[in-house]
């Protein structure tokens, strides 16, 4: 604390004005201080709001991405399931018409092995007749 002297109508006016302009001095200089610190964190407080409205954003948009992503998915397994399907009946039905061209194959085979039995057979008696036609001649007399 500071003390001061005593003059004619009690303390030093000069001692005392030049404390006051000490105090008046520092206490601007703390306040000048305070003003400075309270810009700095103003200003650190807008970096932190702007920052938590970028990390809202980026939240929102990772949400956003994962929905989609899942959509995605979600949309590629209905597809691959309906290609899937797609394939099951396609391969079901190449069964079908390779089953039906095998029955006309088999078909056509029993019909083709009855008519080579039936030209065999015919073919052995007419071979037959124009062997007899053959043995016959020997027996016609000239």
């Amino acid at each position: 604390m500071k003390k001061f002297r005593k003059a004619l109508r009690g303390y030093n006016v000069k001692e005392v004005n030049a404390f006051i302009n000490e105090v008046i001095s520092q206490v601007e200089k703390m306040v000048a201080e305070d003003n400075r610190k309270n810009a700095v964190i103003q200003s650190l407080n807008n970096e932190l709001t702007k920052y938590k409205k970028m990390e809202a954003t980026l939240n929102k948009s990772i949400l956003m991405a994962e929905e989609t992503a899942n959509q995605m998915r979600k949309m590629a397994r209905i597809e691959g399931e309906s290609i899937i399907n797609d394939a099951k009946k396609n391969a079901n039905k190449i069964i079908n018409e390779a089953l039906l061209r095998s029955q006309k194959i088999e078909s056509e085979s029993a019909i083709l092995k009855k008519n080579i039995s039936i030209f065999k057979n015919r073919l052995k008696s007419i071979i037959e007749q124009q062997l007899q036609i053959v043995d016959d001649i020997d027996d016609i007399r000239l």
